[in-house]
């Protein structure tokens, strides 16, 4: 049963996150077109969505896992650790290799090291608006939308060499970055922890 619903959200999930990918990507070239140079801004831009996603991906784990289980700690648990290291892996891993991969000479910056507290405590508050709020769409939904800009701030602020293909091509990380570990996030990473079906 669980499997069957991992599929299912799976296969709904995928035409959002590539639209919010594509227009991601395509809102940066057309500032980029206007004259406006967002590269400087960009590294402020991702220290605002990296733990909003945090926030708003502990809120839907936390949701979805305390919906079929009746454990606040172990919401806590699943939601804060979720959010926090899948997270991670969206917003700076993958776009860290694939920028590396596609010669954008990304460099390597993880908050969770540089400002564990901040991140920590973001996670703790999403994880109990998730239990006592609920919400789980909503949740999710943002938890997405944010996701795919973290990934396209970092690729922005932490890469040397941009142009619109490039850009381009940061919109295809973006959306593998960002399809599948939200979704596990979201969807898997919770269910797992649940045990009853």
């Amino acid at each position: 049963m669980k499997e069957n619903i991992i599929i299912r959200e799976l296969k709904e999930h995928w035409p959002f996150s590539l639209g919010a990918s594509l227009v991601a990507g395509l809102l940066i070239i057309l500032i980029s077109f206007l004259g406006g140079d967002i590269i400087p801004l960009v590294g402020n831009l991702f220290e605002i969505f990296h733990p909003a996603h945090v926030l708003f991906s502990a809120a839907a784990t936390s949701a979805i896992y305390y919906k079929y289980r009746k454990s606040v700690i172990g919401a806590i648990f699943v939601g804060v650790i979720g959010a926090i290291f899948i997270g991670s892996l969206s917003d700076v891993f993958l776009p860290w290799i694939a920028g590396n991969i596609f010669s954008l000479q990304t460099s390597f910056h993880l908050p969770i090291f540089e400002s564990p507290l901040k991140i920590l405590a973001v996670g703790l508050i999403g994880a109990l608006v998730g239990i006592y709020a609920g919400l789980f769409k909503l949740n999710h939904s943002l938890h997405v939308f944010l996701s795919v800009f973290a990934s396209l701030f970092y690729l922005l602020a932490f890469s040397v060499a941009l142009n619109t293909w490039k850009i381009i091509a940061m919109s295809l990380i973006v959306f593998f970055a960002v399809y599948l570990p939200c979704c596990i996030s979201d969807i898997v990473f919770p269910l797992w922890f649940v045990k009853k079906k």
